[in-house]
This record gives structure tokens, C-alpha cells and sequence, in this order.
């Protein structure tokens, strides 16, 4: 009898990703749906200044390897705070305050500033993935012990590998996103006839306001994106953070300018001009694409016009997917202007694991429900949206 010798595994930890091949990492990476684990885009956040220690992101990054080949990633951070994560998870810091447990340092699994679902252990296609996601639990486990943190946290997972996580004990938080499917849309004009006729009336009302305005609107993707524009995009980018989300502005202008050396066949900006003058945008957008995905992630204008941010966010992008053959876009975060343009409440799950056994005990007790009450208002969100009902010619 031939006994097969067992391979050999071993883990490490690392404090920033550009340890790390990014050729090993990306042959992890670049095969899975989202952009947002890819080396360049992390390496981006790190060496720019935006997920640094200073700021609440301690990089730690657990990788597993076979022999001198890495089979196994994942990019996580120790934090410090809450911002930035987009799971709002200050209620169980609450309830661990008034236990007398300290809620920080905790372990988090996501990528930076980005609600996207798809996060997930990096796992090579040839191995034994349930294996190796206990295997690196069990690291998690020690790690998070010695270094006394309450908990680790994946947020925005991926949908596919939530049961395999869930496997190996975490439990999942409900929440929902605002998600844009292209139900077998060939034009712009096919989208909109999903609508009733009220809404259609208003998008096209919207759209007409631009032209009325003397605006011009211009998709740029990879290549075709001129070089100013990265910097332009930041700016529009803090712009926006001062006006209306103060306290969230975590990317710096270096990680702008970096995409376009590093990530530029990634992004894709809709630039606003003035009629007939091309040199100076007057408002972007900003969003990403991989494969038949797309996501939406910042914009601003140096002045208010109407409707512009639809048209910018919203209108552009989608006329450019449905061209393009894209079946999905995550616009980002909120909700309030998506879902009157036909963005569907989109449950995704948060996954958790807490390490002090009465606020693990109080967090399986009361999870049911919240999810329970989280699916209802997915439901009556989805209820309420403004398509044509089907006796609607």
C-alpha cells in the first residue's frame, strides 16, 4: 500500500499586503467577482495613506501557504473604531460597554470604505476549501486571544462562501443594499419601460433638465480616461465628504492618483462639461467594473444643477451597463434617491464571532428577530417601488 505523503501547510501573518506577491495574491484574486480584493486596489488604500494604523486600520493580513506556495488569503485589519465599515454595529458596542467588556481592538474582515458584498477568504480552486477556512478560524481564534480583541467581524460577504463560514461558527447579521439588475435590457429605453408611467415621465423630465442646463456628459473607461481627471475626481471626492458626510473622508488624493497606473482598466468615470468645452468637468462620478459587475463609488459638482446627480450616478452608468452587458451595479451606499430609480433592497450578510461568551450568548439571542425585522423592511422597501404593475400597458 502507497501512502500519499499529506501536504505540508503553514500560516503568516502580515502587516502590509505589499509583502505579499502581488502575482501569488492576484492568482487568488482576480478570479473571483469583485475588484475590491485584488493586491493593487488594497496595496492602494495602504500605501496611499487612506487603511493605515494611524487611522484605525491596522493592517494583518493571514495567509496560508503549501510548501513555498501560497494556497490561502485573507485581508483583514485589527480596528480601533467603527468608522468606515458601513455595518453599523454601535448597538453591540453598547451592550458591551454596560457588561464591562471592551468592544475595541476587534478583528475585521472587508475591504476599506467599500459596501460591496463579495468579501471571502482567497482560497486556491485545487484545495480543500472548508479545510483550510477551519484551519485559518482556528489562527483567527488564537490570534484574536492573544492579543486580547472581542471579536472578528466579515462584513459584506460573499453569498457563496456564507455557508462555509458559517460552518465553522459565525453567525449572520441581515442588512440590505440597493441593487440594479439588468432584466434583459437591450437599450436605456427598455429600462425605463419597466416603470409605471409616472416614473417614467420623471426620469425623462430629469434627463431633459441636463441638456436644458447646457450640460454635456461623457463616459471615460481604463485608457480612455484623460490623465487630470483622477486628480479632479478627488477633489469632487473630498468636496462631497465636506458637504454632506463629515467625518468620512478616508481616501487621500495619492490613492486617486495611483488607480490610474495601478487599476485604470478597473475604473470608469462620467464627467459633466459645459456644451461645447471639454477641458474642465463641472461635476463626476466614479464606479468600477469587473466582468458583468459594476459599483458605484463617489462623485461631487462645483455647483448645484438640477438633476445632476441622477444623471451623473445613476442614468449615465446604467445607459453605459446596459450597452456594455453588465447584469449588475451597486451604486453604494443609501438608499433614498436609489430605490425610486428601480434599485431593489438587496439583503447581504455580516458575519460574527464574539469572543467574550456573554455578549456571544446575547448576540445569538437576539439575531433571529433582528434579521426578522430586517427582511420585513427589505419586503415592504421592495413593495413600494415604482415599477408598472402588470395590468400596465
Amino acid at each position: 500500500m502507497v501512502t500519499q505523503p499529506q501536504p505540508r501547510y503553514s500560516v503568516q501573518w502580515f502587516e502590509q499586503i505589499g509583502q505579499i506577491s502581488q502575482q501569488a495574491w492576484d492568482d487568488l484574486a482576480v478570479p473571483l467577482k469583485t475588484p475590491f480584493l485584488e493586491w493593487h486596489w488594497l496595496n492602494n488604500l495602504e500605501t496611499s495613506g487612506s487603511a493605515i494604523a494611524r487611522k484605525g486600520w491596522l493592517p494583518q493580513h493571514l495567509t496560508v501557504w503549501r510548501d513555498q506556495t501560497l494556497v490561502a488569503a485573507a485581508p483583514l485589519y485589527v480596528k480601533g473604531h467603527s468608522y468606515g465599515e458601513f455595518v453599523f454595529d454601535h448597538q453591540w458596542a453598547d451592550v458591551a460597554y454596560r457588561m464591562g467588556i471592551e468592544y475595541y481592538p476587534k478583528l475585521l474582515g472587508m475591504t476599506p470604505f467599500t459596501p460591496a458584498e463579495g468579501y471571502r477568504f482567497l482560497i486556491a480552486p485545487d484545495e480543500d476549501e472548508d479545510m483550510l477556512t477551519g484551519l485559518m478560524v482556528q489562527v483567527i481564534d488564537g490570534f484574536c486571544a492573544q492579543n486580547n480583541l472581542s471579536g472578528c467581524h466579515f462584513l459584506f460577504v460573499d453569498p457563496d462562501w456564507q455557508p462555509v463560514i458559517e460552518r465553522h461558527g459565525f453567525k449572520g447579521w441581515l442588512h440590505h443594499s440597493y441593487i440594479w439588475q439588468n432584466e434583459g435590457f437591450s437599450t436605456f429605453d427598455d429600462y425605463l419601460g419597466a416603470f409605471n408611467a409616472n416614473q417614467r415621465r420623471n426620469i425623462k423630465r430629469e434627463r431633459k433638465s441636463i441638456a436644458k442646463a447646457g450640460l454635456e456628459l461623457r463616459t471615460y473607461r481604463g485608457e480612455e480616461i484623460p490623465d487630470f481627471l483622477y486628480g479632479r475626481m478627488h477633489h469632487y471626492y473630498q468636496d462631497t465628504c465636506e458637504k454632506f458626510m463629515w467625518g468620512s473622508k478616508y481616501l487621500t488624493r495619492q490613492f486617486f492618483l495611483d488607480l490610474q497606473s495601478t487599476y485604470a482598466d478597473r475604473v470608469i468615470f462620467v464627467a459633466a462639461y459645459p456644451e461645447g468645452d471639454i477641458q474642465q468637468p463641472v461635476g463626476m462620478s466614479f464606479c468600477l467594473t469587473k466582468g458583468e459587475q459594476m459599483y458605484g463609488r463617489y462623485w461631487g459638482s462645483d455647483q448645484e444643477f438640477d438633476s445632476l446627480h441622477f444623471e451623473a450616478c445613476y442614468y449615465s452608468p446604467i445607459e453605459w451597463a446596459v450597452a456594455q452587458g453588465i447584469q449588475r451595479f451597486d451604486p453604494g451606499a443609501g438608499g433614498r434617491h436609489k430605490k425610486r430609480r428601480g434599485f431593489r433592497a438587496t439583503p447581504n450578510y455580516s458575519l460574527h464571532r464574539f469572543y467574550a461568551p456573554r455578549l456571544q450568548q446575547i448576540f445569538h439571542h437576539y439575531i433571529d428577530e433582528i434579521n426578522e425585522d430586517e427582511q420585513q423592511e427589505i419586503d415592504h422597501i421592495n413593495q413600494e417601488l415604482p415599477f408598472k404593475q402588470k395590468t400596465e400597458s
